[in-house]
């Protein structure tokens, strides 16, 4: 039997290396930025998304992750309301807000985008929980999914 651990890694490898390493990294980094999250894969027909919140309830996901073959996006549930000083923020709909990871990890680990991150988890009212285990839920692998390469 399959753990969710092992389904996301052979999600991941679908990629390219760039792309896998980035993904890998990405995921581990919010793990770790956003303790005791529950950590919900959808391997979805466009990309795969990896969504962190304090339930098992998409709803409840304020920050998630996406790969698509070329690059990576940041994406905040309730982005249009965040305070956002540095124009980081991409979007016009009503609610989300997404951050493009053109720099990879070095976009991630900015200044601004932790600070966005810590806006969505406190606009959120989720309660970090460093001691708290957190959770890798395989919530939905589509059967029918375009190429993960370039």
């Amino acid at each position: 039997m399959s753990t969710a651990q092992q389904h996301l890694d052979e999600f991941l490898q679908k990629y390219s290396p760039e792309m896998e390493k980035l993904g890998r990294s990405a995921i581990a980094h919010l793990r770790k930025r956003l303790p005791g999250a529950i950590c919900m894969v959808y391997d979805n027909y466009n990309a795969l998304a990896v969504g962190f919140g304090p339930e098992a309830k998409a709803s409840t996901l304020p920050i998630s992750i996406a790969l698509y073959p070329r690059w990576a996006v940041l994406f905040f549930m309730f982005g249009a309301t965040l305070p956002d000083p540095d124009g980081l923020l991409d979007g016009k709909g009503a609610r989300i807000r997404s951050v493009r990871l053109t720099g990879g990890m070095t976009t991630l680990k900015s200044d601004g985008v932790d600070s966005l991150i810590t806006a969505a988890v406190l606009q959120s009212g989720w309660k970090l929980s460093p001691k708290a285990k957190g959770e890798l839920v395989i919530q939905s692998i589509s059967a029918k999914q375009r190429s993960r390469r370039p």
